[in-house]
């Protein structure tokens, strides 16, 4: 139970030892309720000690990580204060009362629309100060899902000290707010989606042309089109609606119904602004249902709950019915009305989350925008109409993985760029890897005939390795799906800043495109163009310490270092930590709610190692731990599927990474190797230093004195040394890359 402290118009509640409640009423009415932001108050007991007054002062609290005194009065006038035990600071560790914090890492914005490139983010819970405040005093109250103003103005603030680690601090939030609810597995699979009036067959042919290139779309949008647009000018805009269109979607029905037998689940956009009108197919039944006389607009008000049973009940239970299976919510109208009327887009997130989740327990699903902190709990999240430019691709990694500090981890953003732009088949590729790696690959794109985003739109190299990404997100499924579990079930998010788990590294912060991806993984997107002289593309990387492997080439890399990565069109970045396991879907086509009868294990030698992989149907959950023993070339298995959810008879494909070997021994809990041998990376760095330079666009004299002193320099320094005498920039780079694994 949390410690309640109360003085003259303050109320302290000491919840852990790091983390405070702090509220100043002048009434002396405090808020028990829960908020828009506020789910929990109740955590473990902890040890704090209470002088009421003391010596000094009117109050003090004590607990092992911070120390708050009181000296009465109104506290913004320097009579709160609290000081940390850690030492983040440069100077102090004091908190004052209604102080900023510095050095804030950022959090998450509202939309991306019309945006190209960077834009101005909020502050998000994190800080290298190792301190952060939550301002909660001007939320609504939130209980289930009853939204209400508050009764009595009062300052409202959490006070958070865990220091520089932001995984506790967010685990701590998590706890506070709620944790992320589990996101259904067919989500995490490729999803098309484009703005543009398909008809039915169109729609049809598309995805069997999908089907027929194998590339695996598990969801199926359809953006506004599929509701007529252009309706009578006295009924107002055609942004909202919630009526087929039967010139272009003849039977509805048979549409859903064989886009579910092909394995793909159905959303539909809707932007209910306008309400629900006269032009309505459910109008009539709306009309008695809200007693409307003479064509009047139902109007869209969800606080009012007459419209808001109407609004469910009579315009979407019927589509939901045919088969729509959850609803991109397309709200772009603005915020809160008044003091007293809530921001609609919160009342749509929460009402929708709701009633889907109750449709589909423990898979409950929106596409919508971000309302503000605690919006994690409903998700998923729509960025908004991007510009189709670099800028804009070289925001989005950054944008993403800031989000985790204010806890919002699963962003859906416009994969290849919505909007403007001009034809660039590298930007599009780049911009699809880093979807690949990304909480939700949504394809995506205007009307303009000329920015749709099929493969097979592109040149022939390009097409086939967009195929080839597309694959790779299916085939990760498995491993997304158990890091999506862990988001839920202890707060540890798919993607996380470099910093998270290394606070204290400079060097973690001096990469903000580069990411943690799961347990096992680190993305470095490439987000800019391809070098001319080397026909690459770079980044910048920073490698914690232990050794690190290649996840597509294959090549170690010695971690504790900090250097830019050069990489071809069909390779991105992509690094796994030795000793890491991750399961692969080899079946790239089998929907992606269903679970695999192979599994195709990446063994990363070199050390020992343990994965858990957490599978869900039908409402059950299956956990398979693997353990590789590195010494006895082992690989254990152990199932635990009380509901038999996994296939009968699955079969295992463990793949060494970095090692040759042959199984020689096999059950179902244990597969042994023979002797494995570590390759060595030395053939594998010269070919492919002798590749680049022959594709290189450079003269040819360069690239025979360069490929001499690679192959006859005496000692490794004096290769780095005479590769640091080289005009070309890119070059000394990329050497430098292979030449220091």
């Amino acid at each position: 139970m949390s410690k309640v402290i109360e003085v003259e118009s303050l109320r302290v509640t000491v919840l852990t030892t790091k983390l405070v409640r702090i509220e100043y009423s002048p009434t002396g009415v405090f808020e028990d309720r829960f908020t828009q932001l506020v789910q929990n108050r109740e955590f473990e007991p902890c040890e704090i000690t209470v002088l009421q007054p003391s010596p000094q002062h009117m109050l003090e609290v004590v607990t092992t990580g911070l120390h708050l005194y009181y000296d009465g009065g109104d506290p913004a006038e320097g009579n709160l204060y609290i000081d940390a035990a850690h030492n983040c600071r440069t100077y102090d560790n004091r908190w004052f009362f209604g102080d900023a914090v510095g050095r804030n890492l950022k959090g998450t914005l509202r939309t991306l629309d019309k945006v190209d490139g960077a834009t101005p983010l909020p502050d998000g819970l994190m800080s290298r100060d190792g301190i952060s405040v939550l301002d909660d005093s001007q939320s609504f109250t939130l209980m289930g899902e009853t939204v209400a103003p508050r009764q009595h103005a009062e300052t409202d603030l959490y006070y958070f000290a865990y220091g520089r680690d932001y995984q506790q601090t967010l685990t701590a939030y998590y706890q506070l707010t709620g944790f992320p609810p589990l996101i259904p597995r067919f989500a995490l699979g490729n999803w098309w989606s484009r703005f543009y009036r398909y008809t039915q067959a169109e729609y049809l042919q598309l995805m069997a042309k999908f089907d027929q290139a194998k590339i695996p779309i598990s969801v199926a949008v359809l953006d506004m089109d599929w509701h007529p647009t252009q309706i009578p000018a006295k009924y107002g805009s055609g942004w909202t609606g919630y009526t087929w269109n039967l010139d272009y979607f003849p039977k509805p029905e048979a549409l859903l119904e064989t886009l579910h037998a092909q394995g793909r689940k159905v959303t539909l956009n809707v932007h209910p602004a306008a309400g629900i009108r006269a032009n309505e197919a459910c109008y009539p039944a709306v009309a008695v249902a809200l007693k409307l006389n003479h064509d009047q607009p139902a109007k869209f008000d969800l606080q009012n709950q007459a419209f808001k049973q109407a609004y469910f009940d009579l315009a979407h239970r019927p589509l939901e019915r045919a088969g729509v299976d959850f609803w991109w919510l397309d709200w772009q109208q603005g915020g809160a009305r008044s003091a007293v009327k809530v921001d609609p887009l919160w009342l749509l997130n929460i009402a929708h989350y709701q009633d889907n989740a109750q449709q589909h327990p423990g898979a409950g699903l929106i596409l919508s925008r971000y309302a503000g902190p605690g919006s994690h709990r409903y998700p998923i999240g729509f960025s908004g109409d991007t510009v189709a430019s670099w800028a804009s691709l070289q925001f989005q990694p950054y944008f993403t993985a800031t989000a985790t500090n204010i806890g919002y981890t699963w962003w859906s953003h416009d994969i290849g760029g919505h909007m403007h732009g001009a034809y660039d088949a590298e930007l599009s590729l780049r911009w699809l890897q880093l979807g690949v790696f990304s909480p939700i690959l949504r394809l995506h794109s205007s009307s303009n005939s000329f920015m749709s985003k099929e493969p097979w739109r592109y040149s022939s190299n390009i097409a086939a390795l967009m195929r080839q990404f597309l694959q790779l997100r299916a085939q990760l499924i498995p491993y997304l799906e158990s890091a999506n579990a862990m988001t839920h079930a202890a707060g540890v998010p798919l993607i996380r800043p470099m910093y998270y788990g290394h606070g204290d590294e400079r060097r973690a912060y001096q990469v903000p495109n580069e990411f943690q991806f799961g347990p096992a993984m680190i993305v470095a997107p490439i987000t800019t163009p391809v070098d001319a002289a080397l026909h690459l593309a770079s980044t910048a990387v920073w490698l914690p310490a232990g050794q690190w492997v290649d996840f597509f080439t294959g090549i170690h890399y010695q971690g504790d270092r900090y250097f830019q990565a050069y990489r071809e069109q069909e390779q991105l970045p992509v690094f796994v930590k030795v000793g890491s396991i991750i399961p692969l879907n080899p079946d790239v086509m089998l929907p992606a709610d269903t679970l695999p009868t192979t599994l195709k294990l990446k063994l990363f030698v070199g050390a020992d190692g343990t994965y858990e992989l957490i599978e869900q149907a039908d409402g059950a959950t299956a956990t398979t731990t693997f353990y590789w023993d590195d010494t006895g070339h082992t690989l254990t298995i152990n199932v635990i599927d009380p509901n038999n959810i996994i296939p009968a008879q699955r079969e295992i494909q463990p793949e060494l990474v970095g090692a040759t070997g042959t199984i020689v021994s096999r059950s179902q809990e244990e597969i042994s190797f023979s002797a494995v041998t570590l390759i060595g990376d030395n053939f594998e760095v010269m070919t492919l230093i002798q590749q680049r330079l022959q594709l290189a666009n450079l003269p040819f004299d360069l690239k025979r004195d360069v490929w001499h002193m690679v192959q006859t320099s005496p000692s490794h320094d004096q290769l780095l040394a005479y590769i640091g005498t080289l005009e070309q920039p890119s070059l000394q780079g990329m050497f430098t890359e292979l030449l220091t694994c």
